[in-house]
């Protein structure tokens, strides 16, 4: 059949299959998702007019200043992400296409992934009340803390919350606040003994953050490469491995004494 087409039709010929082919890859759904800087919260106050930190049990402090949390917003598990999508958003610098099973690691659906990310929050607001008691010497027979962050899930907010509840009932430890009156955000996870850990996405919520008025950034410090990366200007990155790590920075940074680690 080809060999009686004349060289230009037996080209067109072939590229039809080639070209539906391409056709067929630019919009065929792909296994990821894009990610983009999220909201922020000051766990020091109120969101969506609920206070995110109250205790009980023990006196608390007017605290100056804010500790912010930060998130990512990224395409739902069911969005369709085509190549054209990936190849629009792939040198974008506010935006990042990540595979999905890094964004929603568990589930099916919406709704499981929503009861996963739920259960994960309220893990992480345990061990959040729990270690900052820890770090403070106070009983939590005694003293009660409730954390309320609504329609925020993941675990991502763990260190931020305790040092919230560290300023809160004991600031910098001789009066003055742990943020020293600035804007300060971060991310990390946090376990009950007080180790940050990982928790993906730090250049887009290192942009969420400065754009929300912050000015120094804590990071877990397995994260200092990705979060130098796109760093925003004027945004100070602090790496932390642990909870007192955290404080001591902070306290370091609004006594203008002391180390201050730098990624």
């Amino acid at each position: 059949m080809l060999s009686r087409l004349t060289r230009p039709q037996a080209l067109a010929v072939c590229a039809l299959p080639a070209a539906a082919l391409l056709a067929t890859a630019v919009f065929a759904p792909l296994p990821f998702s894009v990610a983009q800087p999220g909201s922020t919260a000051n766990v020091l106050g109120a969101y969506r007019g609920t206070q995110v930190i109250t205790v009980s049990g023990a006196a608390t402090r007017k605290t100056s200043g804010q500790l912010r949390m930060t998130t990512i917003v990224a395409t739902g598990p069911d969005t369709r992400v085509s190549l054209g999508d990936v190849l629009d958003n792939w040198f974008r610098t506010d935006r990042a296409v990540m595979p999905r099973d890094a964004v929603y690691p568990s589930g099916d659906t919406v709704k499981e992934i929503e009861k996963h990310n739920q259960a994960q929050m309220e893990e992480s607001q345990d061990a959040a009340a729990q270690a900052a008691l820890k770090y403070l010497g106070l009983s939590p027979d005694k003293v009660k803390v409730t954390l309320k962050l609504a329609d925020v899930g993941g675990p991502s907010a763990g260190l931020l919350f305790t040092l919230g509840i560290i300023d809160k009932l004991d600031g910098d430890g001789s009066g003055g606040d742990l943020t020293g009156g600035r804007t300060i955000a971060g991310t990390g996870t946090i376990d009950a003994a007080g180790k940050v850990g990982a928790v993906g996405g730090v250049a887009l919520k290192t942009q969420a953050a400065r754009r929300d008025g912050a000015t120094v950034f804590l990071v877990p410090k397995a994260e200092c490469g990705e979060a130098k990366a796109e760093l925003p200007k004027g945004l100070r990155l602090v790496p932390v491995t642990t909870l007192k790590g955290a404080v001591d920075s902070l306290v370091a940074l609004e006594k203008g004494k002391g180390p201050v680690p730098s990624c």
